[in-house]
């Protein structure tokens, strides 16, 4: 008897280009080993088209401050890499709800309800999420040695579709 058959093969073990798969990379693994979704990702703004990540893939394999990974007419998805002893600069989105998920590194999120008064601080760290409501003053300060590597999702959208910010001086002359 054959016990070879798998029903799970097609078309996932198939290098047929068919499906358009990308191919897992290894350049930040020394031991070269994979699990089944870690991937080289393509950075770069998919939206409004329906769109599948591996988030922490994503996250982590950005080095850019700001780049928008999916922008459609409600939600936008962004992610960052803010550099040790920085921070993403104090402000206020009047008409936009945020959602911040840290995926590695250590910072200091402050928010309140002017410039002046931050009255609210909290340490935070990989896995932690930070929901800032509209018009609430905001910063978050990379207090680690590490960048502070995060996604952001902004309702509706606060950047236009396709940003890439590979720095911060970058971010503050289109903002």
């Amino acid at each position: 008897m054959n016990n070879d058959y798998n029903p799970y093969l097609y078309p996932y073990n198939n290098s047929n280009n068919m499906y358009n798969y990308q191919r897992p990379c290894s350049y930040n693994n020394p031991n070269n080993y994979l699990g089944c979704c870690r991937q080289c990702i393509d950075l770069r703004d998919y939206g409004p088209e329906p769109y599948v990540v591996n988030i922490e893939e994503a996250t982590n394999q950005n080095y850019n401050y700001r780049l928008a990974l999916w922008t459609g007419r409600y939600l936008q998805l962004t992610l960052m890499s803010i550099n040790s002893r920085e921070d993403i600069g104090l402000e206020m989105h009047p008409n936009v709800d945020q959602f911040i998920r840290i995926e590695e590194g250590e910072g200091l999120v402050m928010m309140g309800d002017s410039k002046d008064r931050l009255y609210f601080q909290e340490r935070v760290c990989a896995d932690y999420v930070i929901l800032i409501p509209a018009g609430k003053w905001h910063n978050l300060i990379n207090i680690g040695c590490t960048p502070l590597k995060l996604y952001s999702i902004y309702a509706p959208p606060e950047h236009p579709h396709g940003t890439i910010q590979k720095t911060k001086e970058d971010a503050r002359m289109y903002h």
